[in-house]
Parts: structure tokens; sequence; C-alpha cells
């Protein structure tokens, strides 16, 4: 049983204003596996006040950015010596398969480095030539940090997107109040031990599990500068709202509902290969999964084929078991969600190809789904526009290229996506085409140094690299 019974506020841990402890229950089997204390709003003033009290006085703001990455390096490497540890914390709490939580923590350190490598080109001070030679007049243009930063993340993956935010924002000198998901308090409370070990001054960070109501009260804070989210599209619309009203900066990286089209000359066993990890990775609780697949009338039953086959070959179950690709839901809720949208595939017409609503067997006690296909669906149907959350595939026919355009793009969100072609060019004319922020050619793996976030409802700013750095700086024109 691992226990967390204190708060990490401004870098110390401190008694909780309210001493109840969660239950924090595997989803395997239900069982409690942890406890921990949340934070309310009275934890929420002292935290932002710490980070607000640290920013003002400039002892984390006006120290070197050299001398901020060196920080930054040092937790890296802190994280990196505890990768199997935090691995672990993940699939105990969240139900991820262990092969997803042990391959992610290098993604974590490509992660990382991106940011710091940008941070040690960043023009953090820069002179800029005058556009008339005779004039008098120089600017030196300055990029400083924004303030105290509300950093709001999910439950799905919790080291994934806190480090995508905490990393960015204490190399730009700003102070952080990370607010996690209950569900995240185990792996979220070992994060903060790794931060108390890394020399940031006091109150530059704080780790604050809580829940929705509480996380409103922290972006509603008046002394937040700015909040960086990441989330359900319905909660990035409240918190937008929020900022909106008090001028805060916000950057805001939702849903998505993603398609990966098969080109009629892609090689069906390496795109039905590549859909396992693209459209099925962490239990398909992923914000970027290709959940839409769209395939060629001339080659549509092929597809659906090789995708039944695929999915019914898949292990589900203990997200222990080396053997597991496709773990539990992560609380009873999610797990009810998932099968009400199967349910609802069936309903619309969809033709059910693999799984289905019920429960895998001898899996009951836990929060499993069946992984699940449907085919002969229009892109009109729900399941074929709204994020399901879950293993759950949708393959859609297209008869050409602009078809397949027209029907990746008819959807709310922009996110991610995939092109399959044995003719690269082709893939990146199609690539180019599709709205949405990111999007990758025969199965590429996300590159952390070039910017990701989502067109539409899929979010607002962009995060990695230098351009995710930008996002938690302000600009300052001096002129002399």
């Amino acid at each position: 049983m691992i226990t967390y019974d204190r708060l990490f506020i401004g870098g110390s841990w401190v008694e909780p204003s309210n001493p109840e402890l969660l239950d924090i229950a595997s989803p395997h089997d239900r069982s409690v596996v942890g406890r921990a204390a949340q934070a309310h709003p009275a934890d929420i003033d002292r935290a932002v006040a710490a980070a607000r009290a640290s920013f003002e006085a400039g002892a984390w703001r006006l120290t070197p950015p050299a001398e901020r990455i060196a920080v930054l390096r040092r937790f890296n490497a802190l994280r990196e010596k505890n990768a199997e540890k935090i691995a672990h914390l993940i699939s105990l709490e969240n139900g991820s398969a262990g092969w997803f939580t042990r391959a992610g923590q290098p993604g974590l350190t490509r992660q990382a480095n991106a940011y710091l490598k940008a941070a040690e080109q960043f023009g953090w001070e820069e002179t800029l030539v005058p556009s008339d030679p005779a004039s008098p007049v120089r600017s030196v243009v300055r990029r400083e940090a924004i303030g105290v930063v509300a950093a709001v993340i999910p439950w799905n993956s919790p080291f994934s997107s806190a480090t995508s935010k905490i990393i960015p924002a204490l190399v730009a000198g700003n102070s952080v109040v990370l607010k996690v998901s209950p569900e995240n308090s185990l792996s979220m409370g070992f994060l903060a031990e790794l931060l108390e070990q890394v020399g940031l001054p006091e109150g530059v960070i704080s780790v604050l599990p809580a829940d929705r109501e509480t996380s409103e009260y922290l972006v509603s804070h008046k002394d937040v500068d700015k909040i960086a989210f990441t989330g359900s599209t319905r909660a990035g619309r409240r918190i937008a709202s929020i900022a909106g009203e008090q001028l805060k900066r916000v950057s805001l990286e939702l849903g998505g509902k993603s398609a990966a089209i098969i080109l009629p000359d892609a090689d069906i066993e390496k795109a039905v290969a590549g859909v396992k990890f693209g459209s099925l990775l962490n239990n398909g609780e992923s914000c970027i999964a290709q959940t839409r697949i769209l395939a060629p009338r001339s080659r549509y039953e092929e597809v659906v084929a090789a995708l039944k086959e695929l999915v019914e070959s898949l292990k589900v179950g203990d997200p222990n078991d080396p053997d597991t690709f496709i773990g539990p839901m992560i609380r009873p809720d999610q797990q009810e969600r998932v099968r009400t949208y199967i349910q609802l595939g069936i309903e619309e017409g969809a033709r059910l190809v693999a799984g289905g609503p019920q429960i895998p067997e001898g899996l009951e006690k836990g929060n499993y789904v069946t992984p699940t296909v449907f085919a002969d669906v229009d892109n009109s149907m729900r399941i074929a526009q709204e994020e399901i959350f879950g293993p759950v595939l949708v393959v859609i026919a297209y008869d050409d290229e602009d078809d397949a355009v027209r029907i990746a793009n008819d959807s709310e969100y922009g996110l991610s996506g995939g092109v399959w072609s044995s003719d690269e060019e082709r893939a990146l004319t199609v690539a180019r085409r599709v709205r949405t922020g990111t999007i990758t050619v025969n199965g590429a793996s996300v590159a952390f140094d070039g910017p990701f976030g989502g067109f539409k409802a899929s979010g607002i700013g962009r995060e990695y690299g230098a351009v995710g750095l930008g996002t938690y700086t302000e600009y300052k024109t001096i002129t002399v």
C-alpha cells in the first residue's frame, strides 16, 4: 500500500487542509492500491501564494537560463534513473499495459532533451537590426517569464503531460502549480519526490492532486497568469471562457478523433501493424489515437479482415502480464462509457466485425472492455464523430484521395492522423491536405522538436521544442 498523506506545496511536504485520504483503486481488480491526500481551495491558495512570492522575489526568474537548464537536466537524469518505478506506478493506477508505460520512458527523455536543446538556442535577448539604417533607435527584444502558471493535466499519460508543461514553464523562469488527476496521486506523488531533489528555490513548484471543482478554483485564481491545460474539449471550452474573462494567457491541448488514411498502394500488412500502435496505444485512452481507419473501396474488405485478425489476436488482461497489450479502462464509469458507445454503434447500423459490448471473460472484476472493430461505418455516425477514448476502431470506405481527405477533415477535431502508402511523396501530398496539427507518414514516431497541438476543437497553442517553450514567455521590447 502506497500512501501520500501530505501535499507537495512550494517544494515542501505539508499537512493538507482536509486530512481525509482518497483510496486509489486498481483498474485491474478494483482493489485499493494506495491512499493519498487531495487538495482543496485552501491548499490552492497556499500553493498559488507560494508561487507568486517566489516569482516576485526573483530567485528563480532572475537565475540565468543556463543555470535553469542545468537544474532541469538534473531532474531529467533523476527521472531516467527511476524509469522502471515510474512505469510500474502508472500501470498500477491507470491500468496501462506494461509494454506501453515502459516504452514511453525513452520518449520522456527525448521530449525533455528537445525542450532543453531549444532553451540553449533560444533568443532570450536579441538586438534587432534597424529596418532604417539611418535610424538612431535600436530595439532589444527580450523573452521573459509570464508569472504563475497553472498546469492542469489529465489522467491518461500523467508523466508525459506533466513534463510537457513543467519543463518549459520552469526553464522559462515561471513558478508552477501542477494540478493532477486524483487517479494519478501515486505517480504524481513520486514526481513531486523527484522535483524535491533537484534544487528548485522555495515556492517555485507545487504538485496537487484535486477534483474538477478545485481545478476550476485554481484556473480562476486571480494570481494565476497563465493556464496550460490538457484534457477534454468540453473542459477546454470552460477554461478558455475563464481565461478570456480574466485575460489570462492560455494554451489548450484537447481531444481528437484522428483518421488513418490507408492509400490503395499501401502495404496492408504494414499499415495494420502500424494501427496496432497508432490506434490502440494506452488501451485506446489516448487523444492522438487514430481510431477512424479510412480504407479504399477497392481494398476495403481486405483492410477489415486484417483489422479483425489483429484485434482478436491482442491479449487483454492484467497490465503487469508481459503478454498483455490492452489493459483495463481507468475507472468503472469509463468502462461503461466505452461499452455504451459500442452498443450505440450496433444501434446506428454499423457492422460489428470484432469485439462487442460484453466484458472479456474472466475479467469481470476489473474495468475491462472488449477491443472492437466496426465496418460499414458512415462518417456521420456518432461512433465516427465523437471521441470514445477506448479500444474501438471504425473503418470508413472512401472512393479516391479527394474523398479520403474530405472524410478525414469532416470532424470537429484536428489533433493527429496518419497516411499509409508505398509512395512517400504521394503520402506527403495527402498529409499536407489534412487539417490536423500533427500527422505521420507510414507510422513515423513523434518528433519532439516540432510543435504539437491541434486545429479546430483540438486546442489552442502548441507544445514541444522551441515553439512550446515560447508559449511560456512574454515579449518585451526595449528601445535605445
